[in-house]
Order: C-alpha cells, then structure tokens, then sequence
C-alpha cells in the first residue's frame, strides 16, 4: 500500500500492507466499485438445480448457472474457505514468505497448490486471472463504500470484464462474530457440509474462549490492553472501534487503551501514530503486537524506548493479526492468547 495521505480516508480502509492498522499508509480517497451500498442480508445463498446465489454485503447478489468451484480470492478469505473445505484455485494478497514459505494470512492452505496472483499490495496479474477462467472473486472490504480489499484500484475494470461474479464480505466497524457468521454462510452456499464435527468443535472452541476471555476480563478489571503495530520510523496505536477483532474483545469486557478520536483522525479512525521517541505515550499492562509480516515483530525492534516499556520489560506481549482468518478454527484462538494473557498479567503500566 503507499504511503500516500487520503484527504476522506473513511472512503477507503486504512489498514496497509504494513498497517495497523498500521503502518500508516491510508489509501487514496475513492469510492467502491460504484454500488449502491447494502446491508448485509440474511440470505446466506441459494443453489437450485444448475443455479447458485449469494447476497453479499454490499447488498448485491452475486449469481452463476452453477455452484462456483474455480474461485479466486483475498488470501485470508482463502485460508478461511480452505477450514471449511474449500479449495480456492488463486489467491491475492500476502500469501508466501521470502522464503516461500506459507505468510501467517495464509493459515494451512499449501501454498504450493494455488496460483499466487500477487504477492502484495498493488500486485494483481490479470493475464493470471483470466487464465484461471474464474467463476468467482470474493475479497474482505474494510469500509462502508464497498471496496473489495487488495483489489488495485488503477486496474479494477480490467479485472471485473473478465466477467467472474464478486462477493465482498465486510469487516468494517463490526464485531467479529458477523464476518464469522458470514464467511461460514458463504462456504455452505459453496458445497461445504458445516454440520460436520470438526466445525462444530471448531465454533464450541471459540464460543468457550469467548466464554474465559469474558470471565478473565471480569476477574482482572485493572488490566489494560494496547494493540500496537511497529514500522522503522512509526509505532501505531490501534483504536477500538472499527476491527472486527478489537471490537470483539471489548464488548466482551476487555479495557484497552484507546486513543483520542482527533489522533486517530491522520488514520481514519483506526490509529494513532506515534514516533518511537513518544511510544510510552500511553500506560498498557499488555501489548498485542502486528504479527503480519509486513509489520517489524517485537523481537526485531531496536528503539530503546521500546524495551524500556513497562509491559515489553514483564514478558508481556503477545502477537495480533489485524486482518483475522475467518474461521471459527483460527479465531477461537485469538481469545484463548488474550484471555490468557490477562489472566496472569500484573499491573505495570
């Protein structure tokens, strides 16, 4: 994403390919992909002899004479179909490492099995895409103009005249628990058997997770958690109301340190950023770090005023993937880390 300032950048989501939300780079102001915007539906889809449906939320209903099977899609909704036994024939977004390997938005797909269309922001081969003759693109859309996320901009019309239908499920100022419901609801329309008991042990994981990560919130109220996200020159303070994850977290109890909203207006609403000299601007217990690796991880940051940190000197920083895989799999244990860092946390901050 680049590092450019948008002069709306509530038009675009914030969130970078090094952002925090993070790493500071707000997209260019523009709208979606000119649709009316729509609420999210009930209608999870709909398949009839040789028909497929499903209205997404933007509103619109993407539809096929068959149930999609040759899909492409954002790397996190790949890695979230994959739990769910959907096999996406192209990704776009971080999907590999520098050493090849899978990138943590990946989960367990094997990346060796997709066609990798770009590995980063900006990066979308459409001669790839219309090779794939795709009958489906679904992407995340972290704002409220319907933007489907690591869609290029500059090359949008391009990719949607090869003709695929798109879906476009939202995870902009919502609790995790919806894009959850969602993303599920997509998979079953696309042939996945979500009565099997691997799912359902997967969605009694996260609802017991959710269950401690309430009860630890409740039993250590003094405890104050920052979401953080570190680039060479910034450090990023995540605010609440707008992640999926963090929202989340807080409706269940959790107290976090929540920037002004006039320091949070350079990042749309999502951050504050901070010089390294200014990192102790705000007293945390607990700091959940970026872990996507587009972000510097903790153990790589050598500002002094980094390691003097209360909570960096008690051992007590965990990692954080702003851009959640949407699976009851890998999201039961995102509260599982977090309730059990505050379970143990001591007050430092």
């Amino acid at each position: 994403m680049p590092n450019s300032r948008a002069t709306h950048p509530s038009r675009r989501g914030v969130l970078a390919a090094g952002g925090a939300l993070g790493l500071g780079a707000v997209l260019a102001a523009c709208g979606g992909e000119d649709a009316k915007n729509g609420g999210p539906g009930d209608a999870a889809g709909a398949a009839g002899p040789g028909r497929w449906s499903f209205r997404d939320d933007r509103g619109r209903s993407a539809k096929a004479d068959r149930v999609p099977s040759d899909i492409v899609a954002f790397v996190g909704v790949a890695a979230a179909l994959y739990d769910y036994g959907i096999q996406a024939k192209g990704v776009f977004g971080p999907t590999r490492t520098k050493d090849g390997k899978g990138d943590v938005q990946a989960g367990d797909m094997d990346v060796s099995k997709v066609t990798v269309l770009g590995n980063a922001w900006g990066r979308f081969s459409i001669e790839k895409y219309a090779a794939l003759a795709p009958d489906l693109l679904v992407s995340t859309m972290f704002d409220d103009a319907g933007t489907l996320w690591y869609v290029p901009e500059e090359s949008k019309k391009k990719i949607l005249a090869v003709g695929a239908p798109t879906v476009g499920l939202s995870v902009y100022d919502r609790q995790l628990t919806e894009p959850l419901r969602r993303m599920l609801a997509l998979a079953e329309s696309l042939g996945a058997d979500v009565t099997t008991q691997k799912i359902k042990q997967a969605r009694k994981r996260f609802e017991d997770a959710a269950a401690r990560l309430r009860a630890a919130a409740r039993a250590n109220p003094g405890i104050r958690v920052l979401a953080g996200s570190a680039a060479q020159d910034l450090f990023y303070v995540s605010g609440t109301d707008l992640s999926v994850d963090l929202e989340y977290f807080k409706a269940l109890g959790v107290t976090f340190v929540e920037p002004p909203e006039r320091a949070k207006a350079e990042g749309g609403g999502w951050y504050e950023s901070l010089s390294w000299e200014n990192v102790d601007k705000y007293a945390a217990d607990i700091i959940m770090m970026d872990n996507r690796t587009s972000a510097i991880q903790p153990a790589d940051i050598t500002a002094g005023t980094w390691k003097k940190l209360p909570a960096v000197r008690a051992g007590q920083v965990i990692a954080r993937n702003p851009e959640p895989i949407l699976s009851y799999d890998k999201c039961a244990p995102l509260l599982d880390d977090l309730a059990a860092a505050i379970e143990k946390a001591q007050k430092v901050g």
